[in-house]
């Protein structure tokens, strides 16, 4: 008997599955299709991305669905577009074998008026992104009345992109359903408060560890200054000639930014972020998953719900804020049983995160050397010897060519033609890195301190603290805006670079308070920041900013004080995007 097939699933789908060449059903699929086959349980699935997640309820659906009952009976929402079209082309390919089962993608950035066509000439299962289903419910062009199973695939990632009252629309819209089923890779509070208040009983399964990362995935990360961050990242590129990846940034104009600055040095690369159309956003991932970029840059927002097989890369150039969120960008390699690299570039005001992502995910991360000038050479140039030696010469009259060449290269021996042909293929790389800086090095930008480079290693907290402030180049920045006033880190990180045009990397720590912020600069560049934002009007107030030390106080003292309490006269509007006028 076939594996699936003695989990209880048909005719028809089993030979659907053959066909797709699955032998072994994955450790989710083999735990979820029995339960789901019932129909009537509630059920959540904790399992990362790339293990089998769609199959192991899109086979339970299709075997449930009614074909004769031409109505909406199954819904499956998940947070994107490009996850929605997935699971549409998944089902598609599930139910080769089973008649008349009708299927939708409902989605916004297509066109309302042909969905709405589609939805009135009678479908079996609904796939959806929150907002352009609300739209249709309220447009009363879809009846959910019928519904009897709904799916909420990808919840965390839904809740992480601010979808919590659309889940409890649609949920108080199916009152008829039957079962629910959750899926998830993290199961943080508020998805277990949807467990809590829509499911009844439910069976949760787990594939690994909560919150756990793929086990197929190495965790690696390297320290480097921050003016580095670029450098090592082209090192590493460069040193995996191989590499098929996805590159995470915090925001959209360090995306922008790192792809221009390597597409101008010749890399296949595009960035995916926020203010792309569909229409590019679309041709970008066209041109990904047919492996014609070699890699995508993008923010966290932009990259949720692609699903790309074969990705053997993930670099996060920075840490996210929100540590949950590594686990969905380390997801995306090491999937269906393939090994993936995640690799972070951290500074070292960065390193204790890599202690909590630890336990976290439940996994060792390897510190890891950004490669010398030599050992990319190197690297390279034995992978273009691979490629040479694997190089396919049955196709093509070669022989004709022979005694030509035989002639050209009579007086030249084995081992000049060999060099002359690196030389034709490695000059540029032999030239860029023929005198590149060990970027491992601890003194390239001071990050040593004092006493390390003494052997003295018993100095207190406090004084390498007082170092890193008053030696290392840096000043510390007080401002009267915090997260009372709708920001969070990343958008907060934005807002000030915006305002002062000046980059990340003059940076250090940000320490953000409900009504206060500090932040570490380059004492060069203080004085310009200040400049900048000093004295603007924000949400009818003026903004204050100074040095930390010289000027306004910390929140327990007078000054904090009273900048509390002119707060506490204000209206927070925290979900308004707001601009200084």
């Amino acid at each position: 008997m076939n594996a699936f097939e003695a989990l209880g699933l048909n005719e028809q789908l089993v030979q659907a599955i053959t066909d797709l060449g699955f032998e072994t059903p994955t450790a989710i699929q083999e735990k979820a299709i029995p339960v789901l086959l019932s129909g009537t349980t509630d059920f959540i699935g904790l399992a990362q991305t790339g293990t089998g997640k769609t199959a192991a309820f899109g086979f339970p659906l299709l075997q449930l669905i009614d074909a004769t009952q031409r109505h909406p009976q199954a819904l499956i929402v998940c947070p994107t577009r490009e996850l929605c079209l997935q699971i549409t082309n998944d089902l598609e390919t599930y139910k080769k074998h089973s008649k008349n089962i009708h299927t939708e993608a409902v989605y916004g950035g297509a066109s309302i008026m042909m969905q709405i066509r589609n939805l009135k000439k009678g479908v079996h299962i609904v796939v959806a992104t929150p907002g352009r289903l609300i739209d249709l419910i309220e447009r009363k062009a879809i009846d959910l009345q019928k519904v009897k199973y709904v799916v909420l695939d990808e919840a965390d990632e839904m809740l992480n992109m601010g979808f919590r009252d659309d889940i409890d629309f649609v949920l108080k819209n199916t009152i008829n359903r039957e079962s629910t089923w959750l899926f998830s890779a993290t199961m943080p509070p508020e998805v277990r408060a949807i467990s809590r208040n829509y499911m009844d009983n439910p069976k949760e399964v787990t594939v690994g560890k909560k919150n756990s990362g793929n086990v197929n995935i190495d965790h690696q990360f390297t320290v480097v200054p921050a003016q580095h961050r670029y450098e090592s990242l082209k090192r590493f590129i460069d040193f995996n000639p191989g590499m098929y990846g996805i590159i995470f940034t915090r925001t959209k104009a360090d995306a922008q930014e790192v792809s221009e600055r390597l597409s101008k040095a010749g890399y296949d690369i595009e960035a995916l972020h926020g203010d792309l159309t569909q229409q590019q956003r679309d041709k970008v991932m066209g041109r990904f998953r047919s492996k014609n970029l070699q890699l995508l840059i993008a923010t966290d927002v932009a990259a949720r719900g692609i699903d790309v097989d074969g990705i053997t890369h993930v670099i996060n150039f920075e840490l996210p804020d929100d540590m949950e969120v590594y686990t969905h960008r380390s997801g995306r390699t090491g999937r269906a049983g393939k090994t993936g690299i995640c690799l972070s570039i951290c500074h070292s005001r960065e390193s204790y995160k890599i202690k909590s992502l630890e336990r976290m995910i439940n996994a060792q991360f390897h510190k890891v050397d950004v490669p010398s000038g030599k050992e990319v050479c190197r690297k390279q140039f034995f992978h273009f010897m691979d490629k040479l030696m694997q190089a396919d010469v049955s196709h093509g009259d070669y022989e004709t060519y022979m005694p030509d060449l035989m002639e050209k290269f009579k007086d030249i021996s084995k081992e000049e033609v060999l060099q002359r042909v690196a030389a034709l293929e490695f000059s540029h790389f032999l030239k860029y890195y023929e005198h590149a800086d060990d970027l491992n090095r601890a003194d390239i930008r001071g990050e040593r301190r004092p006493a390390e480079r003494s052997g003295d290693m018993n100095g207190s907290r406090k004084e390498r603290t007082d170092y890193n402030r008053r030696d290392s180049g840096y000043t510390r920045l007080f401002i009267n805006l915090g997260t009372k006033d709708g920001f969070y880190k990343a958008s907060f990180l934005q807002f000030i670079l915006d305002e002062s045009d000046l980059k990340k990397e003059v940076l250090g720590k940000i320490d953000m308070r409900d009504m206060n912020s500090w932040i570490e600069i380059d004492k060069a560049e203080a004085g310009k920041m200040i400049s900048a934002i000093d004295g603007k009007r924000y949400n009818n107030r003026t903004v204050r900013m100074n040095e930390a030390d010289g000027g306004f106080k910390r929140p327990n003292d007078e000054g904090g004080r009273s900048d509390r309490a002119e707060g506490r006269k204000r209206i927070y509007a925290t979900k308004e995007k707001r601009s200084f006028r």
